[in-house]
């Protein structure tokens, strides 16, 4: 039994070698009963060096194997320090602070981090809402007066809003956020999204935006009229998910100070994540997302395609 830690040194104490990493993720992943990757039917002989072998097929394979560890070169010594650092901050880490925190180079912290972002589109990260759900949309990204000349939209009619990137988010009062990174804001993309993640006798509370207003016909929808300068009116609010957005933005800002349109998302899940698990003890924090990212693997290439 692990001791429990809540800081960077118990975290060092508890995983003092990769031997005890190894471990504790052999277990995380199996509970003491090694599962081929190959074919998880097989049956499974230990070798020597923390290697097995999968009967039906021969092949052999570790705990890395298929996961987001495997073939890296990094000790699980710093990967387990970088996941306890990236999912404890509130506002994340950037890849320069933890390439120095973690003695690698930028590049490998900046897949490093990647790996573990592109990890929580696991089941376990992906909530459905129900109760009193609060909907809102966010823009992502830089104005228009703050580029230089060569990278503004020359066809943009000045609304910065047509510079950024949509973002729609759900928060159920009291519970989980899930954001989604959407190409517009458009009733035929936003609607789906809602009935796809929200319970079906679920309140909605949103602001006037006409995009909304076929909610009605499923669900019980109030709103605020924010044009007229309205941000509540009885139970209606959405208070709960624009809390949500001003962590979202300050860490983007004040951490990575800008991010892709083509890794939004990813920045996104992270903050999400982050939010999801606040009521849980640094080591359950820990211990869930570990027991997630070990089953997901990602490349460098497949990374920059996207």
């Amino acid at each position: 039994m692990l001791p429990e830690f809540k800081s960077i040194f118990d975290l060092l104490k508890a995983f003092p070698t990769e031997q005890a990493c190894i471990d504790h993720l052999e277990n995380l992943s199996w509970g003491g009963n090694p599962v081929s990757p190959f074919d998880a039917t097989s049956k499974v002989y230990k070798c020597a060096g923390n290697k097995y072998k999968c009967k039906n097929t021969l092949k052999y394979f570790n705990v890395r194997t298929g996961t987001i560890f495997d073939n890296t070169k990094i000790p699980l010594q710093k990967w387990f320090l970088a996941l306890y650092v990236f999912s404890s901050h509130k506002k994340g880490i950037s890849s320069h602070q933890l390439a120095r925190d973690i003695s690698v180079t930028q590049k490998s912290a900046w897949f490093l981090l990647h790996r573990l972002r592109y990890a929580f589109d696991h089941p376990n990260f992906q909530k459905t809402l129900g109760n009193v759900v609060e909907i809102d949309e966010a823009f992502m990204g830089g104005e228009a007066k703050n580029k230089h000349a060569n990278k503004k939209n020359k066809n943009a009619d000045g609304n910065t809003k047509h510079e950024q990137q949509p973002v729609i988010g759900l928060r159920e009062r009291g519970g989980n956020v899930v954001c989604i990174v959407v190409p517009d804001r458009n009733k035929e993309t936003l609607l789906p999204i809602i009935r796809n993640v929200v319970d079906k006798d679920s309140i909605l509370m949103t602001d006037d935006y006409n995009g909304y207003k076929d909610l009605k016909n499923d669900y019980s929808h109030y709103t605020v009229n924010h044009s007229a300068k309205e941000y509540v009116n009885a139970m209606a609010h959405t208070n709960g998910i624009e809390n949500f957005w001003s962590h979202l933005k300050r860490g983007i800002d004040g951490i990575y100070h800008w991010v892709s349109k083509e890794h939004l998302q990813s920045y996104v899940d992270e903050f999400t994540l982050r939010f999801n698990t606040r009521k849980l003890a640094t080591q359950g924090r820990f211990d869930l997302i570990l027991s997630a990212v070990s089953n997901k693997r990602l490349t460098y290439n497949n990374l920059k395609k996207c």
